[in-house]
């Protein structure tokens, strides 16, 4: 899962690492070190043979689900190829650029945050799917969420799944409208960014309100 996560560069130095200098933006968003479910979050994605980065609510469900299936912010790589999210696989890939996001351990009351990035320090491009359209009564119709799998190489230490992130080369070919759904699941499959990638350290309990924001909140806690 990832339930937020570490947007502190803003879209214009993302796209100028993803070489989407001619991008068009439709994007207000500041950066921010906890972005949050139920925020507008810049998305990168193709449309009409065009690089665009708009803001896109972060949380999704098709409008006939109302009702019938819960609000999602994340989908499960595992069923990308499934009835609910197959229109967006082939129609709304997205990438979400990030620093890191966040996971928690602990019993309830008593969770500790951490922070999860790459070792480098390099950007993560998290795997999105999106409905990159207006909405009828539900902001939710016209969302993204991130895509995860399962976590492996010690990072289920501090969660069972984990986004998944592509290197910038990657993340393009995934945003290609003419690699098919197929081939996009298997781009993801073998491109994704090994766990013995990431490094996390533990963070203030400030991040647990969706409202806190500020480098500090990314700094490690001394054990």
């Amino acid at each position: 899962m990832c339930g937020r996560f570490d947007q502190s560069q803003t879209a214009r130095h993302y796209a100028n690492l993803m070489g989407w200098t001619d991008a068009v933006f439709d994007s207000e968003s500041a950066p921010t070190t906890n972005a949050a479910p139920g925020t507008y979050r810049p998305v990168f994605h193709m449309q009409d043979g065009e690089h665009r980065v708009d803001d896109v609510f972060w949380s999704y469900r098709a409008k006939w689900a109302e009702g019938k299936v819960p609000i999602a912010i994340n989908a499960r790589f595992e069923k990308l190829a499934n009835r609910y999210w197959s229109r967006l696989l082939k129609n709304g890939r997205g990438i979400v650029p990030a620093e890191g996001w966040y996971e928690w351990t602990g019993e309830k009351g008593h969770k500790q945050p951490w922070h999860i990035h790459r070792k480098d320090h390099g950007p993560l491009f998290l795997l999105a799917l999106a409905n990159f359209g207006p909405f009828v009564e539900n902001r939710a119709e016209a969302g993204f969420v991130l895509v995860t799998d399962d976590a492996s190489g010690g990072m289920l230490d501090i969660h069972d799944r984990r986004p998944v992130v592509l290197e910038a080369d990657d993340a393009k070919l995934w945003l290609d409208p003419d690699l098919s759904p197929q081939q996009a699941i298997e781009l993801a499959r073998q491109s994704a960014v090994p766990a013995e990638a990431f490094e996390w350290h533990k963070v203030s309990t400030a991040v647990n309100r969706a409202g806190a924001d500020g480098p500090q909140i990314t700094l490690p806690l001394e054990d």
